[in-house]
């Protein structure tokens, strides 16, 4: 009978269960160390698991999985919204760390999720990267809605303005810090060099663009087919109908990677209004009787199609390719 194993990530701890023949036979608390996590592969391996899974928990989970990968341990991260329906599933009343790990071993028993492929670390902090220029992008546009309203005000301190500026200026500095280490980043890597030049070829993608999206794009395994990177995104269209009493319009699911669709927001706003081929895409969707947002998304899901094939490829973005013929401009 084959051995299961669950581990519930925590912040300083992660609790361990193994499960074989439909019985948690054994618990152990990891500590979240370098030591910690030596000793849990060295006792892991000895089990000989056919899996373990772990849920996607911010950050906490990578190192863990990362030494059990390197390891040799099949391991299987997922998504932690399939472990909470599993646990609803359960109709698991009560929650500590040490239930969920055997719950989780449960999971893996049961479910069988697919084996997870451990990403090379260089792409990891091109992604790390990538993600603090979005965080200090947020951090700069909220500056300046601050800066905004208090030059709205005649009575506002003079001070408070030149503190604002101030640090939008320093905000600017740390994104062209981060944007310069992210382009050296790609220029050590030729293939991510011409990935990067051909993703720019897209109306509306710019390098600072094409590095959020290089960024959350490269660590995936390359056999991905353009569906699957869709529901990875999160851009998945989600359909809700039920008999004659639930017909619900579809919207996304948004149950995958936030930065992906943040990366493609603006460029497919721009797209709409700068590429003939997307403007009548987006023309004709809005006369079938879709919203803006909707025909908007479906866009950034053309798009999103349309990188991860200069990705897997090496082929320069062309629009005309992702659309049919019905909408296409002629020349």
């Amino acid at each position: 009978m084959s051995m299961y194993v669950g581990l519930d990530i925590g912040a300083k701890t992660v609790a361990m269960a193994w499960r074989q023949g439909g019985r948690t036979l054994g618990q152990e608390e990891i500590k979240q160390t370098p030591e910690g996590h030596r000793k849990a592969v060295k006792q892991i391996r000895g089990l000989k698991p056919a899996l373990v899974v772990l849920e996607a928990t911010g950050i906490y989970y990578l190192d863990l999985a990362m030494a059990l990968s390197k390891a040799g341990v099949p391991v299987a991260v997922i998504n932690g919204k399939s472990f909470h329906h599993f646990a609803k599933l359960k109709l698991t009343q009560s929650k500590t760390d040490a239930l969920d790990a055997a719950l989780l071993a449960e999971y893996a028993e049961r479910m069988q999720p697919t084996r997870w492929i451990a990403p090379d670390e260089r792409l990891l902090g091109l992604r790390d990267v990538g993600r603090q220029i979005n965080r200090l992008t947020a951090s700069r546009t909220q500056a300046k809605n601050r800066l905004h309203a208090l030059s709205a005000k005649r009575c506002t301190l003079p001070l408070l303005i030149e503190d604002e500026q101030d640090g939008i200026e320093r905000l600017n500095q740390r994104i062209e810090r981060l944007s310069a280490a992210a382009k050296q980043l790609i220029k050590e890597q030729p293939e991510f060099q011409a990935q990067f030049q051909n993703i720019q070829a897209a109306k509306g993608i710019g390098a600072a663009s094409a590095i959020a999206l290089m960024a959350e794009l490269c660590i995936l395994p390359k056999q991905l087919k353009s569906p699957q990177v869709s529901r990875y995104a999160g851009l998945d269209v989600r359909l809700c109908q039920s008999g004659t009493s639930v017909n619900k319009p579809a919207r996304l699911s948004k149950a995958g990677n936030a930065y992906l669709r943040a990366a493609l927001y603006m460029p497919a706003l721009s797209a709409v209004r700068h590429d003939p081929n997307v403007k009548a895409f987006y023309e004709a969707l809005q006369r079938r009787g879709k919203k803006k947002i909707q025909a908007l998304c479906a866009v950034m899901r053309k798009y999103l199609t349309g990188v991860w094939a200069c990705i897997q490829q090496g082929e320069r973005f062309d629009s005309s390719k992702l659309f049919s013929s019905i909408h296409q401009v002629k020349a």
